[in-house]
């Protein structure tokens, strides 16, 4: 038995834990360590009152960054804004809790639990859910679970292209009618059917497919300029990375740092706030989540015309490139 078969083998025993070894990390370590780090709340009420509620807030070690309003209108505002996950309405009545479920529905649990143990003991807290989530999932579940299809379709575009040898503005053009599609397709099954998604039907549309696209363009084009092992490092990023670090189930800002950060600079975080935005909250705060994309997407198809150019496709796995002679036919 020759020695490259051997290595093949140990190559395989090697890199298939080492693949799940780091799934399992990227997964279940954010996961397991879900907690407020500087999430954004805000106070609006009386002076001292207030005072000493922000500092309850600020005496849990950086759990909380808070904002102060003068009115509970300006702290409602805020939170249609996304300025802030939540705010707490201090009167001679006592606390009133206003809260986003469309936000996050951990957060808004989260905020309920914080302000019930900071309130006298005995004492009913009253909830407002300024910006709800919609009848048909109040959990926020369909997006949660969205983005880990949107970075398949994306790594599958990116893969595709590549492996079917199509190059250059080919190439593009194939990637953005993917991501069309799935954009169209896509809100047509959390909108139209599941009721999930209850914003601009198009501007959902758009944000899918810009999504896909941030996601695909820089698989291909990965590919285009290194080859097949692109696909596998473009896959690694969007999917073993970008999925578990975007926040999209919880927040980023319960997430380790600096990984809440770092998933919104990556396609599925950026496209996971950018599709909140646009469903629940009118566009707000959409700027820099399509900014994200929109650079991710212009990279991508940049190396993808540049690579075609160059003429780097996917390897010939014919029996010529392979140094076998080919068998004649017959």
């Amino acid at each position: 038995m020759s020695l490259t078969p051997n290595r093949r083998m140990v190559g395989v025993v090697l890199l298939v834990p080492l693949v799940v070894t780091l799934a399992l990390w990227a997964f279940a370590w954010p996961a397991a360590r879900t907690a407020p780090r500087d999430l954004p709340v805000g106070i609006a009420g009386s002076a001292p009152a207030a005072d000493r509620l922000q500092q309850q807030f600020e005496e849990r070690d950086g759990a909380f960054e808070v904002h102060r309003y003068d009115s509970g209108t300006a702290a409602r505002k805020a939170i249609e804004d996304r300025a802030v996950y939540g705010a707490v309405v201090v009167s001679e009545k006592g606390p009133e809790l206003l809260t986003a479920s469309a936000g996050g529905t951990v957060v808004a649990q989260l905020l309920r639990e914080a302000v019930t143990a900071a309130a006298p003991a005995g004492s009913a807290v009253p909830v407002t859910d300024v910006v709800a989530a919609p009848a048909a999932d109040p959990r926020g579940a369909v997006l949660g679970a969205s983005i880990m299809p949107l970075a398949i379709a994306g790594v599958a575009a990116g893969a595709a292209v590549t492996l079917l040898r199509v190059r250059g503005a080919r190439a593009g053009v194939a990637l953005l009618g993917v991501a069309a599609v799935v954009g169209l397709a896509g809100t047509a099954v959390t909108d139209s059917w599941l009721g999930a998604l209850t914003g601009d039907w198009w501007a959902e549309a758009g944000s899918i497919a810009l999504t896909v696209l941030a996601i695909g363009a820089p698989v291909a084009g990965l590919a285009a300029l290194i080859g097949a092992p692109g696909i596998g490092i473009g896959a690694l990023l969007m999917v073993f990375l970008g999925n578990p670090f975007s926040g999209v189930t919880s927040a980023p800002e319960l997430l380790p740092r600096p990984i809440g950060a770092l998933g919104q600079l990556l396609p599925p975080g950026a496209g996971g706030s950018l599709l909140r935005s646009v469903a629940f909250f009118d566009g707000a705060a959409a700027g820099g989540a399509a900014l994200t994309l929109g650079a991710w997407a212009v990279l991508g198809l940049a190396a993808v015309l540049i690579g075609g150019r160059r003429g780097i496709a996917a390897p010939d796995t014919s029996p010529v490139a392979a140094g076998r002679e080919p068998v004649p036919a017959g």
